[in-house]
């Protein structure tokens, strides 16, 4: 059994027109929730090629059941913003009613 006792802030921004596309303003975005969640990790990838290298770093996040979030959404944990991969996945039966989160984040 999970707890939740790990600072999350989910955030949200507003769609920006652009010419050919719309597309997040993360520079307007703005904590849509902020509280208590589990946080666990889900693997890391690195990629090297003479071009560059990339890491990426993967979490779940357990959230309470009710809370506002997306797949539009980032979140924010330890001072990293992490995207949301895929739609959040809710669970609201029993006693361990919860959202399942998967994120990731590039690294460099």
């Amino acid at each position: 059994m999970f707890r939740f006792s790990d600072p999350v802030e989910v955030l949200a921004a507003p769609l920006s027109e652009g010419a050919y596309a719309s597309t997040r303003d993360w520079a307007r975005s703005s904590v849509v929730w902020s509280g208590l969640g589990h946080v666990q990790p889900d693997g890391s990838v690195e990629a090297q090629s003479p071009a560059r290298e990339t890491a990426q770093e993967r979490m779940l996040i357990y959230l309470p059941v009710g809370v506002p979030v997306s797949s539009t959404d980032r979140i924010r944990y330890h001072g990293g913003v992490f995207e949301v991969d895929g739609e959040p996945m809710r669970w609201p039966h029993g006693g361990l009613r919860h959202v399942r989160i998967r994120v990731w984040r590039a690294m460099h």
